[in-house]
């Protein structure tokens, strides 16, 4: 029997394993605070504006320990996220509510999907099931029943449709965006990626909630997003996929050092709302 939940040949894998994922990182983040209760939480407990880098790391890390570490390092993750969720509470907010796993969940899968397909082609349908299948253990691992999350992709489609033309952003979700992309605290020699990732968060948001947010969208970023879009189509699935998975390699690299250190099983940082 494997130690793992997933093999390598199933298509979250081939998904998950692409660094160039962490582009739209920013998308996935802030659809998720898109939702007023997931952008109190985080506007009220995140650590992101402290440490964004740290952030980074540890998110990305839950995700590559997920798909790709034993189950034995997926569960003690995701019990150590669980733990510091319990404490992520606010008035008319709970991290660990089942709706927002649900919500934090379903963008995970949706912009992935979103971005890949636009790099490496389109999924079949049957693909398109699968992978949403698998992606539920985003919201399950975590402790959300797997019957609150959509059936199907079909049913997954509806419910992610009626989420981003019904969801109000406030102004905590406003604050933690301007945060998220022009963090004051990120190494100066982060900060010139931050073009590109902003632009990709810009094109790649869905409208009604892009206009919620007040961004500037116009024809000339269109195609600017466009052109940068097709550059990445052409340039990144040709690169060696040893330096695609690059990222992959190093933060499950890090997040293994941390779980052999025990007094990581009781984390005193304040954490986010989010998936990790």
């Amino acid at each position: 029997m494997s130690d793992r939940y997933f093999q390598d040949d199933d298509i979250i894998c081939r998904v998950a394993q692409e660094g160039i994922l962490i582009a739209g990182g920013g998308v996935a983040s802030l659809l998720q605070t898109s939702h007023p209760k997931v952008g109190q939480g985080v506007h009220d407990h995140s650590y992101t504006f402290d440490d964004p880098t740290a952030r980074l790391r540890n998110t990305m890390g839950w995700v590559y320990t997920v798909v790709f570490g034993t189950k034995e390092e997926a569960d003690r993750l995701s019990a150590i996220v669980t733990r510091m969720h319990d404490k992520v509470t606010g008035p008319g907010y709970q991290a660990n509510d089942p709706e927002l796993q649900v919500w934090v969940a379903s963008t995970l899968f949706a912009v992935a999907a979103q971005l890949y397909q636009r790099l490496f082609g389109k999924f079949t349908p049957e693909e398109l099931e699968e992978y949403y299948q698998q992606s539920k253990i985003y919201a399950t691992i975590l402790g959300c029943p797997e019957d609150r999350m959509p059936a199907t992709y079909p049913e997954f489609r509806e419910y992610y449709a009626r989420m981003v033309n019904t969801l109000k952003i406030n102004d905590a979700s406003r604050y933690v965006a301007d945060g998220v992309l022009h963090p004051k605290k990120l190494p100066w020699f982060m900060r010139p990626g931050l073009i590109p990732i902003r632009l990709i968060t810009y094109g790649m948001m869905p409208p009604p909630i892009r206009e919620q947010y007040g961004w500037k969208w116009n024809l000339f970023r269109e195609i600017q997003f466009h052109l940068l879009m097709e550059f990445l189509a052409l340039v990144y699935p040709r690169l060696p996929k040893r330096v695609r998975t690059l990222p992959r390699d190093f933060y499950l690299h890090q997040i293994r050092k941390m779980l052999r250190n025990r007094a990581f099983d009781k984390p005193r940082l304040k954490v986010s709302s989010r998936a990790a």
